[in-house]
């Protein structure tokens, strides 16, 4: 089991990220949510991890912290949710926006995450008000050793207009959004300059 992975962030492609540790390179997938706490490129990062073993792949999932990670996996234990929607949840909000939404039994603000009907959303707060009952609003707080911080608006690598703006959708895309809902949410929000990943930030919120 890969729990935690320590080296230098190579990539960002959202959802997923490149991360080099002692000479190897491992390919993760990440909540947006995450995403936006990790430092720039070519820097120390350390990253929290989840992997899955399929018949047909394996998979890294990883999170800025321990909250984040715990979240998922209690996710990933509800009947009909799997990873990818875990990582659609965690995306569209933070833990414990998720767990207020839960302990409130706010029907309308889980169905606008992408991929989560009515009747997901009523099974997703059943389910997890018993397994959050116990949740200590302190076990929030990132682990002090993930080093979290807010994406800084000044970017170490260029990209053009273009790029930025297409690898926004692409990753709505893959976090379940239908393309059309993906491209007018990005245009709606986008301005010269802007980075994939505040598009995507953006993009989120004009959503929810």
């Amino acid at each position: 089991m890969i729990g935690r992975l320590s080296g230098t962030l190579v990539e960002k492609s959202p959802p997923e990220i490149l991360i080099e540790c002692a000479g190897i390179g491992y390919e993760v997938t990440m909540p947006m949510t995450s995403i936006y706490a990790l430092p720039e490129l070519n820097e120390p990062a350390i990253i929290y991890t989840h992997f899955v073993v399929r018949e047909d792949a394996q998979l890294l999932y990883g999170f800025a912290n321990k909250t984040e990670r715990k979240l998922f996996r209690l996710l990933i234990k509800v009947n009909g949710v799997g990873p990818k929607l875990a990582l659609a949840v965690l995306s569209a909000m933070s833990a414990d926006q998720f767990v207020s939404c839960v302990k409130h039994d706010d029907v309308s603000g889980i169905v606008k995450i992408p991929g989560v009907g009515k009747k997901t959303a009523e099974r997703l707060l059943i389910e997890m008000r018993d397994r959050l009952k116990d949740w200590q609003m302190a076990t929030l707080t990132p682990a002090t050793d993930a080093m979290p911080r807010q994406l800084s608006t000044e970017q170490t690598f260029v990209e053009t207009f273009n790029t930025n703006k297409g690898d926004a959708i692409i990753a709505l895309v893959s976090l379940g959004y239908k393309q059309a809902q993906a491209d007018n949410a990005v245009k709606k929000i986008y301005t010269d300059g802007m980075s994939s990943e505040d598009a995507i930030r953006h993009a989120l919120k004009s959503m929810l």
